[in-house]
């Protein structure tokens, strides 16, 4: 059962059963105690396989116990009193860590993290759940900061930083600066009294109108073999007609026994 404390919840191995099902903690593998009122992390370093933990909505200032987390992929501590991430450090395998709502000042908390290889999202901060954390208001450019301190992220704050993504939607900010600008190579101009030539459409008439909706090749390979099944159904059935008159030919023509004279 929970153990509470003036100042909050301690993780304790029952808290973790009751939670998971798991006998024990070395078995589990995924964990959420989302706003359940835990102040202190106990026992959490013993789950040693743990690999996805949700301990957001808490009242959470210390992390000690993570650091034993070697196999912690994704960490959502969203809404704490987390000031130190030192602990963090030491968990190799981090993909992923939410911290937005907690008491981060300064881009020099963050170093601790620099070590993670293969830490690939990072977030400080989440509109929507209207969290954030001091960094974020101390100094608005810190995203480009963090981009030049974690080389190998991929999202900050949830905004996709490198990939097809990213690539495409530049792709796109350039092809409409260009368009709304009006600039580019391809204009043409006209001389006073020219008629200028008449605009020509970009696709083929009838582009737009709706085609005939057409059946998958496994649907018309569906219908196939449903015509061959109900041939062969009515082949079935003249031949068991032709087999029943038969059978009542030879009936009708085979003497009365009792007909014989002795």
């Amino acid at each position: 059962e929970e153990e509470e404390e003036e100042e909050g919840v301690r993780i304790t191995p029952q808290l973790l059963k009751a939670s998971t099902g798991e006998f024990a903690l070395e078995s589990i593998l995924l964990l959420r105690l989302r706003g359940r009122g835990i102040a202190h992390l106990g026992c959490l370093g013993d789950c040693a396989n743990l690999e996805w933990l949700d301990l957001s909505g808490n009242a959470i200032a210390q992390l000690g116990p993570l650091a034993s987390l070697q196999s912690l992929a994704v960490l959502n501590l969203a809404g704490n009193r987390v000031a130190s991430l030192e602990p963090l450090g030491s968990c190799r395998n981090l993909q992923s860590l939410n911290v937005a709502g907690n008491r981060v000042r300064s881009l020099r908390q963050l170093r601790c993290l620099t070590g993670l290889r293969r830490l690939e999202s990072l977030r400080l901060r989440d509109p929507l759940a209207r969290l954030a954390n001091p960094l974020c208001l101390s100094a608005p450019a810190y995203r480009a900061a963090l981009a030049d301190m974690f080389p190998g992220l991929k999202a900050i704050d949830g905004e996709r930083l490198s990939g097809r993504g990213s690539d495409f939607y530049q792709l796109c900010r350039d092809l409409d600066s260009s368009l709304g600008r009006g600039g580019g190579g391809n204009t043409t101009t006209t001389t006073a009294g020219a008629c200028p030539e008449a605009a020509q459409p970009w696709v083929e008439a009838g582009f737009w109108e709706p085609r005939p909706p057409r059946r998958s090749s496994i649907m018309e390979e569906a219908y196939k073999q449903f015509g061959e099944v109900v041939r062969e159904c009515r082949e079935l059935s003249r031949s068991a007609d032709d087999t029943i008159a038969q059978a009542e030919r030879a009936l009708s023509g085979r003497p009365d026994p009792n007909s014989f004279v002795f």
